[in-house]
């Protein structure tokens, strides 16, 4: 049961991260610039974050395998439809399909893992094997796509999830009980339609702040939409009897700070696969399977250091794997804040090994630390609470690094990146901040 949900999980972090070194490729096929080639990505990762917990709490009403199959299948059509787009237009619209699919599958598979797993030093083992594959699945999509594209183009970076999702419909049938919350939280549209609203808009106007312009009418007019849909947001939650998102879970640091953490986590790993997947191919003329290569040491690291962490988590709490994952994320950002046309390869790859290692020490404490905070009954709203977080800031990452590069010749990308290394340095820093203010479970 684990692996069939840990294989869905390999699926939704992979297409969250295969698309990016695909980007030049899939710019010159369907002749789109660097803002609308940044929609098809975020086009996945906004629908996908925006509706999370929404599928979550479905899944609890009218069972988690019966929604995690549907998921599967609507995933699955949208990769055709993406495969065969003719245009950028249809592909951005496909993509954002595959992310409605992708919904009802990060948080039902947790929900699945948890509740059936009641002990919590086994449950923290699990979600340390569960993030060790998304961790896998976000790190290596760049590798992945690089090859396929090497081989036979851009459109196979869809083609190739028909046979996975095929063999996760058969396995679910097989190895995934049924399971329902015993009571489930009623479906909470008015939230919904403003949530979608707060991240559709904030993260719109960070990719499109370039083009219009960060100080024009349109840009301020969408900075004060985004702000009044977040205080009617939460303002409409304190006051639901069952809200999409309690704001008083916020109240508890310990849970404010693993929501937040998820977000710095996924804005750093963005941020670097982006301008990564940019600097080296336009700006040093790599291929898209050289380029995928060279973050090979991160899905490495990633992979080798997620299970580690989960085992850490289960033993001594969440703080000591967070302080890992601070400082070695910190460290790899400061590696490439200087970074210039001729820089090392060797130091790229020591950056990128650093960066992965930080991000696998910090998924499995950052899940379990929400998933902790609520009833095994609810688990559906928490894993979609941690998942819209780390979405949030993956869509959030893209949308930096692209306004970064926006308009840049290739000449200038390295220079024009570095803003980008200071901010995945700060997330790292942020990390040992939410470390300190972690407390150690108690062993009762």
């Amino acid at each position: 049961m684990l692996a069939v949900c840990c294989l869905s999980m390999f699926l939704v972090g992979l297409d969250t991260t295969i698309v990016n070194v695909g980007l030049p490729a899939i710019g010159r096929g369907l002749d789109a610039g660097t803002r609308r080639l940044e929609w098809t990505v975020d086009a996945y990762t906004l629908v996908l974050a925006s509706l999370l917990i929404s599928s979550g709490a479905l899944a609890d009403r009218f069972g988690r395998r019966r929604v995690f199959q549907v998921g599967l299948v609507v995933f699955g059509a949208a990769s055709l439809l993406c495969a065969i787009a003719p245009s950028v237009g249809a592909l951005t619209a496909a993509r954002a399909v595959q992310g409605i699919g992708a919904s009802m599958l990060s948080p039902v598979a947790l929900a699945i893992v948890v509740n059936a797993m009641p002990d919590p030093r086994e449950r923290a083992r699990a979600i340390g094997v569960w993030a060790s594959v998304f961790g896998l699945s976000m790190a290596a999509g760049p590798v992945t796509g690089g090859a396929l594209i090497e081989v036979f183009g851009w459109r196979s970076v869809f083609w190739v999830n028909a046979p996975v999702i095929i063999l996760a419909l058969v396995l679910s049938s097989l190895f995934v009980p049924e399971s329902r919350a015993p009571r489930a939280q009623r479906l909470d549209l008015p939230g919904q339609a403003l949530l979608i609203a707060v991240i559709g808009v904030a993260v719109g106007v960070l990719i499109e702040g370039p083009h219009i312009g960060w100080t024009s009418l349109a840009a301020i007019s969408a900075y004060a939409f985004a702000a009044v849909a977040a205080v009617a947001f939460v303002w409409v939650e304190s006051r639901r009897r069952e809200p999409l998102m309690d704001p008083r879970l916020f109240r508890t640091p310990a849970f404010a700070g693993a929501a937040l953490g998820a977000v710095a986590v996924f804005v750093a790993l963005n941020v670097t696969l982006l301008l990564n997947t940019l600097y080296l191919q336009h700006g040093r003329g790599w291929t898209p399977l050289a380029t995928g290569v060279a973050t090979l040491p991160m899905a490495l690291g990633a992979t080798v250091c997620a299970p580690v962490s989960g085992r850490m988590v289960g033993r001594v709490g969440a703080r000591l794997p967070l302080l890992l994952a601070g400082g070695f994320m910190t460290a790899g950002g400061l590696c490439l804040v200087g970074i210039d046309q001729d820089t090392s390869v060797t130091v790229l790859l020591l950056a990128y090994v650093l960066i992965g290692i930080g991000f696998g020490f910090a998924n499995a404490p950052i899940t379990n630390t929400a998933v902790s905070a609520l009833p095994p009954a609810r688990a559906g709203v928490a894993g979609g609470i941690t998942s819209t977080a780390r979405q949030f800031g993956a869509a959030v990452g893209i949308a930096i690094a692209g306004g970064l590069v926006a308009g840049t010749d290739p000449a200038g990308l390295a220079h024009a990146s570095r803003p980008g290394w200071i901010l995945v340095s700060a997330c790292g820093l942020f990390l040992l901040a939410v470390a300190h203010a972690s407390r150690r479970p108690s062993r009762s």
